[in-house]
């Protein structure tokens, strides 16, 4: 895998509102690698993989979020490619369960 590997937190309403689904489906429409789960607090964190450009531009459509969400905060961060090994086996995205 080459390119970008960017880990991001979303804070604001993301839980129960449809934003993990959203979130794999727009990276499975952009072919990046990675996953999403809910975090305990309320968050929703995510693991994008790909091309540099693809991995930016997925992190900025993550400012928006689904039309029934709102985003307050991205916090984003690099990551190393044993990030992405939390995937299920032989998928390229995953919904995680929450942690």
């Amino acid at each position: 895998m080459s390119g970008a590997i960017r880990k991001v937190t979303i804070r604001g309403r993301v839980q129960g509102v449809g934003y993990r689904a959203w979130v794999e489906h727009r990276a499975r429409v952009h072919d990046l690698e990675g996953w999403v789960r809910n975090l305990g607090d309320g968050s929703v964190e995510a693991l994008f993989a790909g091309p540099a450009d693809a991995v930016a531009a997925m992190v900025e459509r993550c400012r928006r979020g689904p039309s029934s969400a709102h985003v307050d905060a991205v916090t984003e961060q690099a990551a190393d490619a044993d990030a992405l090994n939390l995937r299920r086996a032989g998928e390229r995205f995953s919904v995680l369960p929450t942690n």
